[in-house]
């Protein structure tokens, strides 16, 4: 099931939150994603919050000063949780429902207890993981990113024959995904150059990023039960922004036969902030358009409704600063930009795919796209690709040049939907910087 648009997204809606009413923000009143949080020097619980211009509505306050209170006793409890785990069990119905409420609370003409007493500013605030991640799994989504790195390690045969027939993906590590703002460790890891007779054992000196979009799962399914293409999106809760770091040396030399492990576990970054499936209603656009020569997916795979609403016009991009360039007060130099429109595989397909052989997902896993890249150089979405392995440094502003990440680099990810009609939104920053040894 497709969202539908409905009040919450109407353009003309403002809120009393002043900051969310400016033009600029990633979090207007037509968004209202969800994460988890702190208040900076307090020791407590962590908290839902909703993010509302540079504010955070904070949930279990809401709850507390009854601006809940026409919500059902369950729904109430899960927005007390410390984490988004149980509101993501609770399904789209409840999901919605509480969406609708909150915008009745935060538009404009509306009354409310002192701010101070719901709102907490951003920059009083720790965000955290916005849920426990009990599994996570990485898929290869995007058959631009795919047949560029094939075509670095096999020129003559750069997509194998499966890519297009099943969305490819391995199980990645759960408990080194961080939330934006960790510092980023080198990780040390066996590597091999073709000129070397054994491997070695050294600090990585190909640290990469890649740019994608992760998605969580909400209602979960039990083991042997596969979830139907046309019921996918009724198990997913919202989109984040991951950046899956790696490491290219460790990853060569591990990655056959099983694929990649060291070079990718040692940190995965997401952004704190969860974007419903709800708010991105207005962006849904048709899914990827196949090569007529492609073979068509598999039944389990097809659906009209996936056909025609499964992508998501979403505009990603990569920003990048040295050490450097911080001293020099330069700004951020995008490395990228790149629709995640032309994902090859949709979010239903990777959900569905995932449970096709009964697997059972459950509230809070995540599933993160690969990385996004489109087919032009300016959109590649990792070194990799824009270096071509390295051989081709990018020229910063500064008279530096990058083949890979070096200490006191910083990566930051967006991500924001745009459309004529609505307000645009935006899913926040995923930012990582090299911390030195």
């Amino acid at each position: 099931m497709v969202c539908s648009i409905d009040a919450t997204h109407d353009l003309n809606l403002h809120s009393w939150v002043e900051s969310a009413n400016q033009a600029d923000t990633d979090f207007p009143i037509q968004n209202l994603p969800f994460g988890v949080f702190q208040r900076q020097g307090i020791a407590e619980t962590p908290r839902i919050g909703v993010a509302i211009g540079d504010q955070i509505l904070d949930l279990t306050a809401c709850c507390a000063t009854g601006l809940l209170q026409e919500l059902s006793a369950p729904l109430q409890a899960a927005c007390s949780a410390p984490t988004l785990n149980p509101l993501m069990a609770m399904g789209r119905t409840a999901l919605l429902q509480l969406r609708h409420h909150l915008s009745q609370l935060l538009r404009t003409g509306q009354a409310h207890p002192p701010a101070s007493q719901i709102l907490v500013p951003m920059s009083d605030a720790q965000l955290l993981l916005p849920a426990t991640i009990g599994d996570y799994t990485d898929f290869y989504a995007s058959i631009f990113h795919a047949t560029h790195v094939g075509k670095l390690f096999r020129p003559d045969n750069p997509l194998l024959p499966n890519y297009k027939y099943v969305p490819i993906a391995y199980h990645g590590r759960a408990s080194s995904i961080f939330p934006s703002g960790t510092p980023i460790q080198r990780p040390h890891g066996q590597q091999k150059r073709l000129e070397d007779i054994a491997p070695t054992f050294a600090l990585s000196q190909m640290l990469d990023y890649e740019l994608e979009v992760g998605c969580f799962v909400g209602i979960g399914n039990e083991l042997g039960q596969p979830i139907a293409i046309d019921r996918a999106e009724d198990h997913l809760f919202g989109l984040c922004l991951v950046n899956d770091w790696s490491a290219r040396d460790i990853q060569a030399w591990e990655y056959q036969p099983l694929g990649p492990f060291l070079a990718k576990s040692f940190v995965t970054t997401i952004s704190p902030w969860v974007v419903t499936l709800e708010a991105l209603a207005p962006f849904r656009c048709p899914a990827f358009l196949r090569a007529s020569d492609d073979p068509p997916p598999l039944p389990y795979l097809s659906s009209s409704a996936n056909q025609q609403q499964g992508g998501i016009d979403l505009t990603l991009e990569v920003l990048f600063s040295s050490a450097q360039m911080r001293r020099e007060k330069i700004a951020p130099l995008c490395l990228s930009r790149s629709s995640f429109q032309q994902m090859y595989w949709t979010v239903a397909q990777m959900l569905t795919h995932h449970t096709s052989n009964g697997c059972n997902l459950r509230p809070g896993d995540l599933l993160a796209s690969g990385t996004v890249s489109g087919a032009e150089a300016d959109t590649q979405g990792c070194l990799l690709e824009l270096t071509q392995r390295g051989t081709q440094p990018i020229a910063l502003p500064t008279g530096e040049v990058r083949s890979f990440l070096v200490e006191g680099d910083e990566v930051t990810l967006r991500g924001y939907c745009r459309r004529e009609g609505y307000r645009r939104i935006g899913l926040g920053e995923c930012c990582g910087l090299v911390s030195h040894l």
